[in-house]
């Protein structure tokens, strides 16, 4: 990335001189959040086979690692479940532990995903994350599983 950068010389000879910008976001930035220590998210026995479970979360919260600015959104669990269910209660304290994570949004989407498929073994599943704006720019974030064929 380039900055611009004004050298002070006469109008007729005026130069534009691109400059290294510092890089803002880092490794650790883009890593920040995904080690972190989850609750198990309970289960209970499923009963009938073949059907979906929408679960919303319309008041979900984490941060931003770089600027430690809250980021608002609505996170949406589609999935069908196999064996099991997944408990509502623990699944809404699970995703308290975000409320104070400093984790980038696509990292908040894939890291439920996983979590969800590890406790409750689904048929498919899909997590998608809609974020508020900042700064004039909304993210949506989409993820499914099973992976695309390679992704795992």
């Amino acid at each position: 990335m380039f900055g611009l950068s004004f050298r002070p010389l006469p109008a007729s000879k005026a130069t534009i001189i691109l400059m290294p910008r510092p890089r803002r976001y880092t490794p650790e930035h883009a890593a920040a959040g995904l080690d972190a220590e989850f609750p198990e998210i309970e289960t209970w026995p499923n009963q009938f086979p073949g059907y979906e479970i929408v679960i919303d979360d319309p008041e979900f919260t984490s941060v931003c690692p770089k600027t430690e600015l809250p980021d608002f959104g609505v996170i949406t669990l589609r999935y069908q479940p196999d064996k099991v269910c997944l408990e509502l209660k623990s699944y809404k304290e699970y995703l308290h532990v975000y409320r104070n994570l400093g984790i980038f949004q696509e990292n908040v989407v894939n890291r439920v995903l996983e979590d969800v498929v590890r406790w409750a073994k689904p048929v498919w599943a899909e997590v998608k994350g809609e974020f508020r704006p900042r700064g004039g720019i909304s993210t949506t974030v989409v993820a499914r599983w099973p992976r695309a064929q390679g992704k795992q």
